[in-house]
């Protein structure tokens, strides 16, 4: 875990941050490269990657907002911050300018803040809300420039595939979504004051906040090298896809499964939907419209 990279004239350089600004570049070089291939004008796809990146934010921002359980906690920030208690060590909690509540065992806001909601810098992204916004305005620019819908989308999965590569990574580096307990040998300890490890001091598992992890499932890195199987598969698909808009359809398809699997290996906080994940809730609807749409565009392709 390296949650700093470096720093910068005393100013940290955030290792999740990097990681996802060197992911960006990477697929977008990788999707302009591609549209090159295929005739199409590699600008169009820069300017994609660009406006995609903001979309994607405000996308992640508002999921996690709405979804991952913290809105009464946005909500009573600007209201009432005496209703907000962040489970956290005396350290961070000074840190954070909060109050310590000493009977308790909490820290708690010391003003309060009608913004907090927007302050994506300091954590809080979900990615399905991030992937649905940006798909959202990814058909609509491909349709204002005049790119075939289908095949910019297939050129738009394996750039967003290769870019989750790296924002997993950079999760790792940060110590967040990280994983349940585990005794197996590749379970990986988090350092003393991380997300897992003051995780397991709320629930017990630890005896003092300022001890280190105990071993658990490095759920970052599963999903790094599942997104990796996916990229290999996309590009090998690519050259033999049946119609066009199928390996968007299959990235998709993989990574929602992916997704849904690795949930159970989750130990973070990330909000429920009817005994589910917010991810996993999102999944299966994914699921569904992949097969819809597979269906009916596979039809379409065929020639009578």
């Amino acid at each position: 875990m390296f949650p700093t990279l470096a720093e910068i004239f005393g100013e940290p350089i955030p290792a999740y941050f990097t990681l996802l600004l060197i992911g960006f570049a990477i697929a977008t070089w990788l999707a302009a490269h591609l549209a090159k291939q295929q005739g199409i004008d590699p600008n169009t796809f820069i300017d994609l990657g660009l406006f995609s990146v903001i979309f994607g934010v405000l996308g992640a921002r508002a999921l996690h907002v709405l979804a991952d359980g913290y809105f009464w906690d946005y909500v009573h920030l600007c209201t009432d911050p005496t209703q907000v208690a962040w489970q956290i060590t005396l350290s961070q909690c000074r840190e954070a300018e909060g109050v310590w509540d000493s009977v308790r065992g909490v820290c708690q806001p010391s003003a309060r803040d009608c913004f907090a909601w927007a302050a994506f810098w300091r954590g809080g992204l979900a990615y399905y809300g991030g992937l649905i916004a940006a798909v959202i305005f990814g058909v609509w620019f491909l349709k204002h420039e005049r790119v075939p819908l289908r095949q910019g989308l297939d050129i738009a999965g394996i750039a967003i595939c290769v870019g989750l590569i790296f924002g997993r990574i950079g999760c790792f580096l940060g110590g967040c979504c990280f994983g349940v307990h585990t005794e197996h040998p590749f379970g990986l300890r988090f350092p003393p004051f991380s997300p897992a490890s003051e995780s397991q001091w709320r629930e017990g598992l630890l005896s003092a906040s300022n001890l280190e992890s105990l071993p658990v499932h490095p759920t970052q890195l599963y999903e790094a090298f599942g997104c990796l199987s996916i990229v290999a598969f996309l590009l090998w698909l690519r050259p033999r896809k049946r119609f066009e808009g199928q390996v968007m359809l299959a990235f998709i398809g993989l990574y929602a499964i992916l997704r849904f699997v690795l949930e159970y290996w989750r130990a973070d906080d990330r909000g429920e939907i009817l005994g589910l994940s917010t991810s996993q809730a999102l999944g299966v609807p994914a699921v569904v419209l992949v097969a819809i749409l597979w269906a009916r565009w596979r039809k379409k392709s065929i020639v009578p």
